[in-house]
């Protein structure tokens, strides 16, 4: 059974680790620092932290009795003597400010010479140390070694040194030295006795692990007397060949001179078949402790091992909570600086029912880490919550835990269950979000804690609730896009007593997602209008509520963003034609596909300018949101024969596309791209009563072909001088010849593009929309013969305009040129779709193509539809634009048998559902 804890009062001679020294006078300072690697240490300064020495010894030459001098890793190539004394209380120290494994190497000697009140922690001396003439001194944590000699030598009358938690290569205390203190070191010797006690009465060796090869483990002799051997663990059990002397191998000698007063007890020595005698005691030899003890009263409680095997720090090692914890020399943590602890697993066998262990290493039960959990973290008001607790210790027998449920009520102690680990239970009497924090406990009282939410809702029955509201793009990032017509549906508004398992949403038209996490899920509308939109809500108790609301769809208010004009489509470049009532997809160039024209991926609508020209009869053109339905208007209304051209301003559709049709006929297509609306950000605009801004007839004269003017349209007439972009009727007369009028900003830049197409004998005209070029003027430009040109300002954009008018990136995703063809009958996959998405407008382009075939795009992971989403042909390079569904942000492409090909996919737009 495990002993009540008690305080052990050590022997007046032992003096425990010193932490920080007291605080130096107020104009000295704490600390002096020491940083051989510091680039701007100097041996001249202060010793400031700013500043700091570059050697070890600089400081010591001025150290002041309460200082502590503060030695940052490196290695020091020098001899340091400490000389100076601190004074009772106030001592001077000497810190290596480094880990356990010590980062500030001394190369040579480190001497502690007549020197008084002195600490010395966390260093390496690889040329030994030397403690002479000194007293009151204490090294604590160093690496000490010196070749073949004694890596520590206490000597010549010191007093009062104590050496704890040290690595020594050979101990030797001598010369008269009295009140020695060892404890808790480990101590090495390969070529001689790991500690040697010559002539230094009164010296204490307590818990400490030597390992010897030569001689007695541990050797007291000369006048020695009233020396004392406790709790340490002596490894003897082989023996060396570099052995400095003939000497019989021991595990403890204590010459007669010396035998006087000492005492040992407790100690564990291994190798007795290695060992001439286990003891050598006033010159009589032992062989283990029973014979020892009968004849000398020493050793009554050593312990002898035939070897090291199961020895230390193992299951069931003899070292383990049999240790004397009254003895004189005990200190309160170990080599390694962990607390003295009982092994609640070995049974308590030292004095007095004491489990200090044995050597310099203690026991541990390694704990770092408490888990815990909460059976019922979402909860409403009334409910028992029960927490239950583990841990990594190796002890969980020893272990205590307690739980602060977070509410303001008292801590409680989790009690041992049948199973399972040990549990507590509270019932919340409020709503909250409530931090539960358990904190487990060791039996040396290391603490580790962990946390969770327990979530306590009010009573009540599961109320579903939601907000939809239209989801705005923030910037005009090239990147990114928000399409128009998206809806973000939240359910953060319900109120659910106990967890939500499930939530189904409900679009109103046709789109359901089910199991949606409780994130905002995002939805794209192919078109505006009023739709009804469901949200049902389940919880973990099997409770299911819904809610219906109607809401309305539609563009959003947005500002205008002027850009050069360029052009984005002419069919006759490919010798293709526009057949009246077949639609035709026209892609936007959003993103970074057009050089010198970085777009929004976010655009809510688009302003070009159509043409229409080579039209086989009368007929007119209509231009809509792609994937809605084609609208009962027109735009362009043209001649057989004849070219014509309009503004058009509509909202971008779904897929990032609009689209035009011809009523009948066929002819050629021309769209320029000349700016476009989005939410948040571009200018407003201000209508204003047309007003004449320049006519030729009056001014001028008429504009010839191949000639340019430049026209005064901000600053003048109303419109201010800051204005960004103005929109104009552009009116031609008198023409001479067909030809065309470009209108544009700069007069060094002039596009491609045109405004209004002219033919003689017609007044033509046609709306623009041009940013303001240099000094706020426009300027125009006719190709060939001469036309009057008349101006009519219609509005203004710009910061200081009121009124807001009214979104996606082509994006490559997957190109197997780059990859490998795609075989017959193989699939790919394109990642990279935006993670959440349930579906994609997607650009999918076949190209080197072996043999005619189609391809199919599907979601990935679902089952491949019989349907083609693309054909094949040898030769050709064919584009299609497909909608998809999306799985896991990815979809797969399959190929069909009719021979491999390069597949191209890019992405044009995608739904989410949050």
């Amino acid at each position: 059974m495990r002993p009540t804890r008690t305080v052990v009062l050590l022997t007046a001679g032992l003096v425990t680790l010193l932490g920080v020294p007291a605080a130096a006078a107020a104009d000295t300072p704490a600390a002096l620092y020491v940083g051989e690697a510091e680039a701007n240490c100097s041996d001249t300064g202060s010793g400031s932290q700013a500043v700091p020495f570059c050697t070890i010894s600089a400081a010591a030459a001025i150290v002041r009795p309460g200082q502590t001098v503060r030695i940052g890793p490196g290695l020091y190539e020098e001899a340091v003597t400490i000389d100076r004394s601190g004074e009772p209380g106030k001592p001077i120290t000497f810190v290596g400010d480094a880990n356990r494994v010590n980062d500030a190497h001394l190369t040579r000697a480190l001497t502690i010479s007549g020197a008084g009140h002195v600490v010395v922690r966390g260093l390496n001396p690889t040329g030994g140390v030397k403690v002479v003439r000194s007293a009151d001194v204490e090294l604590d944590r160093l690496e000490a070694s010196r070749g073949r000699l004694e890596g520590l030598v206490i000597g010549e009358g010191s007093t009062d040194v104590r050496v704890s938690r040290s690595r020594l290569t050979g101990l030797r205390v001598e010369g008269g030295s009295r009140g020695t203190v060892l404890s808790r070191n480990l101590v090495y010797d390969g070529g001689r006795s790991p500690l040697a006690v010559v002539d230094a009465p009164g010296t204490i060796v307590t818990n400490n692990t030597l390992s010897g090869y030569c001689d007695a483990t541990v050797a007291v002799s000369g006048t020695s007397a009233g020396s004392g051997l406790f709790n340490n663990l002596l490894y003897s059990e082989s023996t060396s060949t570099r052995c400095q002397s003939a000497a019989p191998r021991v595990g403890i000698s204590v010459a007669q001179s010396a035998a006087e007063g000492t005492r040992a007890d407790y100690n564990l020595i291994t190798g007795d078949s290695a060992l001439a005698a286990a003891y050598s005691w006033s010159a009589a030899a032992y062989a283990n402790p029973a014979v020892l003890s009968a004849a000398t009263g020493q050793g009554a409680h050593d312990i002898l091992t035939p070897s090291a095997e199961g020895v230390g720090q193992t299951a069931d090692s003899p070292t383990t909570d049999s240790a004397d914890a009254t003895a004189p020399g005990v200190i309160p943590t170990d080599f390694s600086g962990n607390p003295n602890s009982d092994d609640p697993g070995a049974p308590n066998t030292g004095k007095d029912g004491g489990y200090l262990d044995r050597g310099a290493d203690e026991t541990q039960d390694y704990l770092s880490q408490v888990w815990m959990g909460i059976d019922e973290p979402w909860a409403p008001v009334g409910t028992a919550v029960t927490v239950d607790a583990g841990s990594n210790s190796h002890w969980p027998q020893a272990m205590t835990y307690r739980a602060d449920f977070g509410d303001g009520s008292a801590p409680v102690t989790l009690q041992p269950t049948g199973t399972g680990g040990p549990k507590a239970t509270h019932v919340y009497t409020s709503p909250c979000s409530c931090t539960v924090k358990v904190t487990g406990t060791n039996a040396g009282g290391v603490a580790f804690s962990a946390e969770k939410t327990a979530r306590v809702t009010p009573a009540g029955p599961l109320t579903a609730a939601f907000t939809a509201d239209p989801v705005l793009p923030t910037s005009d990032n090239p990147i990114g896009y928000t399409r128009p017509l998206t809806l973000r549906v939240s359910t953060s508004g319900t109120i659910a007593p106990w967890p939500v398992e499930s939530t189904d949403i409900d679009y109103g038209d046709g789109s359901v997602d089910r199991n949606v996490s409780s994130a905002p899920a995002d939805h794209t509308y192919g078109a505006p209008g009023e739709y009804k939109v469901t949200v049902i809500v389940r919880d973990t108790k099997g409770a299911t509520s819904t809610a219906t609301r109607s809401v309305k769809v539609d563009y959003a208010p947005s500002g205008y963003v002027a850009t050069a004009p360029f052009r984005l489509l002419d069919t006759r470049a490919n010798g293709t034609v526009l057949w009246g009532g077949s639609p035709t997809a026209v892609t936007l160039p959003v993103g970074i596909s057009v050089p010198d024209h970085v777009l929004s991926g976010s655009m809510a609508a688009a302003v070009l300018n159509v043409t229409v020209t080579g039209a086989t009869e009368d007929t007119h053109l209509s231009v809509w949101p792609s994937g809605q339905p084609r609208p009962a208007t027109s735009n362009v209304n043209v001649r057989a024969g004849g070219t014509s051209s309009n503004t058009v301003t509509v909202p971008v559709g779904a897929d990032g596309k609009v689209s035009a049709q011809l009523n009948s006929g066929k002819a050629a297509l021309v769209v320029d791209f000349v700016g476009y609306y989005q939410p948040g950000i571009g200018q407003r605009f201000s209508p204003i009563a047309p007003t004449r801004l320049a006519d030729t007839r009056t001014s001028g004269g008429a504009l010839g072909g191949g000639q340019t003017r430049t026209v005064k349209v901000a600053g003048v007439n109303g419109i201010p001088a800051d204005a960004t972009a103005v929109a104009f009727n552009l009116t031609g007369t008198g023409s001479t010849e067909n030809a065309h009028v470009i209108a544009y900003p700069d007069p060094a830049k002039r596009p491609a593009t045109s405004n209004l197409n002219l033919e003689p004998g017609k007044d033509k005209s046609n709306q623009a929309i041009v940013p303001v070029g240099p000094d706020g003027t426009i300027t125009l430009y006719t190709n060939t013969g001469s036309t009057h040109l008349v101006l009519d300002a219609v509005g203004w954009y710009g910061k200081d305009a009121r009124a807001l008018f009214t979104p996606t990136v082509p994006r490559r995703l997957a190109d197997t040129r780059t990859t490998g063809k795609l075989a017959p009958g193989a699939t790919t996959t394109v990642a990279g779709l935006p993670e959440g998405a349930v579906g994609a407008a997607l650009n999918v382009t076949a190209t080197d193509s072996t043999g005619p075939g189609f391809l199919t795009v599907y979601g990935y992971g679902t089952t491949r539809p019989d349907a083609s989403s693309l054909n094949t042909r040898p030769g050709d390079t064919v584009p299609n634009h497909v909608t998809t569904p999306v799985a896991g942000g990815r979809v797969s492409v399959w190929n069909s048998h009719g021979g491999s090909t390069h597949v191209i996919t890019d992405l044009l737009g995608y739904f989410t559902q949050g």
